[in-house]
């Protein structure tokens, strides 16, 4: 297992997209934005999503996944990530997705859920730095 490097953890901590591809049932890649959370206890990169989701199911059948975002900052300051989902759980997911809201447009979450929030909990199994000197 891999972990964040600790000049890279800031990319958490600000208002950075990532995308997050999982595989379809059919072993297509599916690519698809989306604000992202890091717990640096549990190394574990964080995917707020609805339950039934495209990203959602196809993590369920295929645990393998690819993230990679770019710095908001400096275009060529990036992180890439190959791992697992190794748990989807609803435990957190409502808070954790008021506390990205917060991060990303600076009031809690204003749409509507459909249905339940979950968390993707990803293992990094390598990371990939670009650039930060």
């Amino acid at each position: 297992m891999a972990s964040i490097p600790s000049d890279f953890q800031d990319l958490f901590e600000q208002a950075t997209f990532a995308y997050v591809a999982t595989l379809t049932p059919e072993g297509f890649p599916h690519v698809t934005p989306v604000w992202i959370g890091y717990d640096d206890t549990e190394n574990r990169l964080l995917v707020n999503t609805e339950r039934g989701r495209r990203k959602e199911q196809n993590a369920r059948q295929d645990q393998r996944v690819g993230v990679g975002m770019t710095d908001p900052d400096d275009p060529y300051r990036a992180l890439s990530v190959i791992g697992e989902v190794d748990e989807i759980t609803e435990d957190g997911a409502r808070e954790h997705i008021d506390e990205l809201a917060q991060r990303y447009t600076g009031s809690d979450y204003q749409f509507e859920i459909q249905t339940t929030r979950v968390l993707l909990k990803i293992r990094p199994d390598e990371v990939i730095p670009h650039g930060g000197g």
